[in-house]
């Protein structure tokens, strides 16, 4: 294995949101900066790329927001009703989301520094606006904020990761694409001095003071999903990057990296049964999800019922759904709407050629249409129709307009459906990313068994453990990616310092020595 002769202050395993922010922090501090990423180039941005660009942040006031929004002036300002989301609303979703599990430190950290780590975003030049589309309903000519998620990326998670690579290519950051992390070097005390290498031109090392590593959970590897996530899970649909196997688990636990975090566990969404099963579509990227099932009702191959569709707001309860289809009958499902909801549903979702969707006029038709018994199809629609219950409608706000004496209940939005035309659209389990993943301090230092951290070892991003659990929030885990990398960049590029520090005073020693 050749070496080369270069050498880095920090090296930055993966070429996400999570990377660049680490790229970014080390790159304030003054360090050299290279980011290695095993994908070819035409797959930059990893799992960022394939999402809507959502940031959940702690938000004051429209107002506080206006200095780094794109595209709100003060006429659509005037119309748009956002609601503050506090400290305290941040935190109690994390908690109840996740069932009281996250580690409390990290969840602090997360949402006290969410607000300020949007803005140093924006100073490297990421761009933002409000989410009218996925996040807002109109109202009396208003446009309604729900749910906490308010900030996005322009143009999503394409824009985010365009903006991403300008800002590196400004601050002088290296991309090697193409080129794949197999194990990390250690030197004999244990500290991690750089990473062999796999690419084009064969194996070689690059030495580096610090590393960083970003590399994504291992939710593109079907064998790891069986392994950790259970049965059935290895037919999952991976909704992003293919080549997240993994790689960066593995290499911090040969270490002897604390595994950390929810291990059986993953985000996982209803996904258009049509995508592709081995990664995302980088065309139509985060459009193959099918996130407004809260207007309608989901069945089941044999036309049931399964899930509770209005329990609480999409973003509080989408990332847990996808595992509830892959438990169903061919992990298939199908979400149902009617004339009255689906003039609400997202265009770039619902819309288009590649959607698995059809239309009828009458709830058998539609059964056709979708592969179901008409019978046992119309016997659910006629049981939820005669559950529900005159009420004021609502879809920015938690309603309270629930079904009653069914099971499983409607909580939400609960309309008949009864409006012809009938719309049908058939879904699978997408699966995003995985919980579990390495432990790190607030420093973003990997931790090893007896919590002491590794030196030069530095992660962020979703092989990071200890967030989430069972669920998820909408939006956090960007924001998590750049929080946490901005730490574990600055961390490693002042370690890195001291190391060069230590390295020069040793050298001069060593001369003194000599000399005497």
């Amino acid at each position: 294995m050749k070496s080369t002769s270069e050498k880095y202050d920090v090296i930055v395993i993966g070429a996400g949101n999570a990377a660049f922010s680490a790229a970014h922090g080390a790159r304030d501090r003054g360090a050299s900066v290279v980011v290695l990423e095993k994908a070819p180039a035409e797959w930059a941005g990893g799992n960022s790329y394939f999402t809507v660009g959502g940031f959940r942040a702690v938000v004051e006031s429209l107002e506080s927001l206006r200095p780094i929004l794109d595209g709100v002036d003060d006429d659509r300002a005037n119309a748009t009703d956002l609601p503050p989301y506090s400290a305290e609303m941040f935190l109690k979703d994390m908690y109840t989301q996740t069932k009281g599990r996250c580690d409390p430190a990290l969840t602090r950290i997360l949402v006290e520094e969410s607000a300020e780590t949007i803005r140093w975003l924006h100073g490297k030049g990421i761009r933002w606006t409000l989410m009218y589309q996925g996040q807002s309903f109109q109202k009396d000519g208003r446009a309604k904020f729900w749910g906490g998620l308010y900030l996005g990326t322009v143009d999503g998670g394409k824009g985010l990761v365009r903006q991403h690579l300008a800002a590196a290519e400004a601050a002088g950051i290296e991309i090697r694409y193409d080129t794949q992390a197999e194990a990390l070097c250690t030197d004999g005390t244990g500290r991690v001095t750089g990473v062999r290498c796999a690419g084009t031109d064969g194996r070689f090392e690059i030495d580096g003071n610090t590393v960083v590593l970003a590399s994504g959970g291992f939710e593109a590897d079907p064998r790891m999903r069986a392994e950790y996530l259970g049965p059935g899970w290895d037919l999952a649909k991976v909704r992003g990057t293919p080549f997240n196997t993994g790689d960066g688990l593995r290499m911090a636990l040969d270490l002897g990296a604390a595994p950390y975090g929810h291990w059986s566990g993953a985000h996982a969404v209803a996904w258009d049964a049509a995508a592709p099963a081995d990664g995302g579509d980088r065309e139509l990227a985060y459009s193959l999800t099918k996130h407004m099932y809260p207007l309608g009702i989901v069945v089941n191959t044999r036309g049931r019922r399964f899930l509770d569709e209005g329990a609480d707001f999409r973003g509080l309860t989408y990332a847990e759904y996808g595992g509830a289809i892959l438990r169903q009958p061919g992990a298939l499902a199908f979400q149902l709407f009617d004339a009255k909801t689906r003039p609400l549903l997202r265009a770039d979702q619902y819309e288009g050629a590649s959607v698995s969707g059809f239309e009828a006029r009458t709830i058998a038709e539609l059964a056709g249409e979708l592969g179901l018994d008409p019978a046992s199809l119309e016997a659910t629609v006629e049981e939820y129709n005669a559950a529900t219950r005159e009420g004021s409608f609502d879809p920015a706000v938690k309603d309270g307009l629930g079904t009653v004496g069914l099971e499983p209940p409607k909580s939400n939005w609960a309309l008949p459906l009864d409006t012809a035309p009938f719309y049908g659209y058939k879904v699978t389990c997408g699966i995003t990313f995985t919980y579990g993943g390495l432990r790190i301090d607030d420093g973003g230092r990997v931790l090893d068994r007896r919590s002491r951290p590794i030196p030069g070892l530095f992660a962020a991003g979703e092989l990071v453990g200890g967030l989430f659990y069972h669920n998820y929030p909408a939006g956090t885990g960007l924001t998590a990616g750049s929080v946490f990398g901005r730490r574990a960049g600055t961390s490693a590029a002042v370690e890195s310092t001291a190391v060069e520090s230590a390295s020069a005073e040793g050298t001069a020693e060593a001369r003194e020595s000599a000399a005497v």
